[in-house]
């Protein structure tokens, strides 16, 4: 069976898709600076599934470590994972944003054709859809105008990848563009442990659940839903790994450049999530409004039939596993992996 190199494999995103991927029989390789993940995911996946993990310890932008990685393997596809991924630290940072993101990206694909590896699924997201387009989104949408430098790379990561498959055509590219993954593996050995305070709103509201942090504040209750809170387009971290083994499957019998929405299709507003979460697991969540943020868009969700179409995939999982999941995954590790 052919092997894979996860690049930010013990991320995430990265440690689902790679007990997915052993699942399916497949081979797998990590190479992960661990700046946002931990060593010891990769270790629950191997408990998991029962197989093994070769894992590497590198910055995907130094391309002589990086060479090493595909000398020393068979590599037959990549997925690149491999980046920074939160939105407020990337105003802030906008140089750290461009030069890690872009030059992981530049690195994989110069180590791909020295070494004749022809696919590449790319971990990129619903944001470069950006504020122009309405819901829901569909492929084939123009990539909009980004809020903020964490969608521009994703944009700029984007066009690289099709230019490339353009001057390569041996290359097959698969772009699938996340919306809102959240939850956790069911054995809750493996899940979301951010960084420093989280990003999102599912980690947040698990560790308001666990007592990590006081309460959960909801930004703005006055937009144009249902509700007056945010929509957004959730789905089980489960279902996103399996999107990437039938990317996998896809990638290695086609060429070109192929774009996919991961996503249920349903939005759920935020206040709808709080008040599953705390149906689910019968608790409460203690939480306040605020202000709009900066940045928000009233709604995000996709049309995710073309997945469905060519991929044949779909989500499975339910709102309420998402949450059931979250919670399994946070009470078992009330500090994450540490």
């Amino acid at each position: 069976m052919s092997k894979i190199l996860l690049a930010g494999g013990a991320g995430y995103i990265g440690s689902h898709t790679a007990v997915e991927l052993l699942n399916a029989g497949y081979e797998v390789v990590t190479a992960d600076n661990y700046s946002n993940s931990c060593p010891e995911a990769l270790k629950r996946v191997e408990k998991i599934t029962g197989k093994q993990i070769k894992a590497y310890e590198l910055d995907i932008k130094d391309i002589k470590a990086l060479e090493n990685v595909f000398e020393e393997n068979d590599i037959d596809s990549v997925i690149h994972f491999a980046g920074l991924k939160a939105v407020g630290e990337s105003v802030e940072k906008p140089v750290l944003y461009y030069r890690n993101n872009i030059d992981t990206t530049l690195s994989l694909l110069e180590c791909m054709e020295k070494y004749k590896v022809r696919n590449i699924i790319f971990s990129s997201s619903a944001t470069v859809y950006g504020e122009e387009n309405p819901v829901p989104y569909t492929e084939q949408m123009k990539r909009g105008t980004c809020t903020n430098p964490y969608g521009w790379t994703k944009v700029m990561m984007e066009q690289i990848l099709e230019d490339a498959a353009k001057a390569q055509k041996e290359l097959s590219v698969v772009l699938l563009r996340y919306f809102n993954p959240i939850g956790a593996h069911p054995s809750g050995m493996i899940g979301e442990d951010p960084q420093g305070i989280p990003n999102n709103l599912m980690p947040f509201v698990a560790q308001v659940a666990v007592g990590r942090r006081e309460k959960l504040t909801i930004f703005g209750k006055d937009y144009d839903t249902p509700d007056g809170t945010c929509r957004r387009d959730y789905i089980h971290v489960v279902d996103l790994a399996k999107g990437h083994v039938k990317a996998i499957e896809y990638a290695q019998k086609n060429k070109g450049t192929e774009v996919f929405n991961l996503g249920t299709g349903t939005p759920y507003s935020v206040a709808e999530i709080v008040d599953t979460f705390e149906r689910v697991n019968e608790m409460k969540i203690n939480h306040v409004y605020g202000e709009r943020r900066a940045g928000d868009l009233p709604e995000s969700y996709a049309n995710a039939d073309k997945a469905l179409e060519i991929l044949g995939w779909k989500t499975e999982k339910t709102l309420e596993d998402m949450c059931r999941d979250t919670w399994n995954w946070q009470k078992n590790n009330p500090n994450g992996y540490k």
